[in-house]
Order: structure tokens, then sequence, then C-alpha cells
């Protein structure tokens, strides 16, 4: 049984798993709108919002923008993507408390069924 464990597993292990959520993520900040499986959706969902709240508190002056900046970079492995969350996002949603994405489910996968859904930035450009 998996008392007290949180967290979404999705067949994965540790590496692999860390892997997928930061590609995604990369992905959703980049393009600003996924199309992806329901469950790798609402796994990635509260990493996502994180990392610009994380943004947002560098450039209110909770914490250094420097230091901000540095934590994205090393979460997301990318200086265009980190500058682009700093930059344009955070600005973006400095008057919003939170809620920055936005789930739509648009039916099932041919294949095998799955339920998939679109992940995209709410009040996008």
């Amino acid at each position: 049984m998996r008392h007290q464990i949180a967290g979404r597993v999705l067949g994965r292990d540790k590496d692999h798993r860390r892997a997928l959520f930061r590609n995604l993520i990369k992905e959703l900040f980049v393009h600003e709108r996924i199309t992806t499986t329901e469950a790798k959706a609402r796994a990635v969902r509260s990493d996502a919002e994180k990392l610009i709240t994380k943004a947002k508190h560098g450039i209110a002056g909770h914490i250094s923008q420097l230091h901000a900046h540095r934590q994205l970079l090393s979460y997301l492995n990318d200086k265009d993507v980190a500058q682009k969350v700093v930059d344009n996002l955070a600005p973006r949603y400095a008057d919003r408390k939170g809620g920055y994405t936005r789930m739509i489910k648009i039916g099932k996968r041919k294949g095998d069924a799955a339920d998939m859904v679109v992940l995209e930035l709410v009040d996008s450009e």
C-alpha cells in the first residue's frame, strides 16, 4: 500500500520521470500549449505553476532575481526557456494569484484510448 507517498509514478523510474516532467514543462513554456495524456498533464501542472511563481517572486523581490533565474535554469536546463519565463511569463501573471494553466479534455487517443488533454497557459498571446 502506498500510504503517505505523494506524486505520480507513471510507470517510470525516477530519472525517466524527472526527464519527462522537465521536457513537458519546457515545451509548455516554449509553445504555451501542449497535447498530452491527462495523467501526465496532472502530474506536470503543479511543477509548472511553481516555476512561474518562483519567477514572480524574483521580480517582486521576495528572493533575488538572479537566484530565481538560476533556480529556473537548474530545473529547465535551457537558458532561452528560463529567460522567457522570467521576462515574459512572470510579468504576464504578476497580478494573478495562481492558476496559470488550463486543462481542456479533447477525448480519447485512438491507439490505446488514453484520455487526452490540451495543457495550456491561460492568457496566452
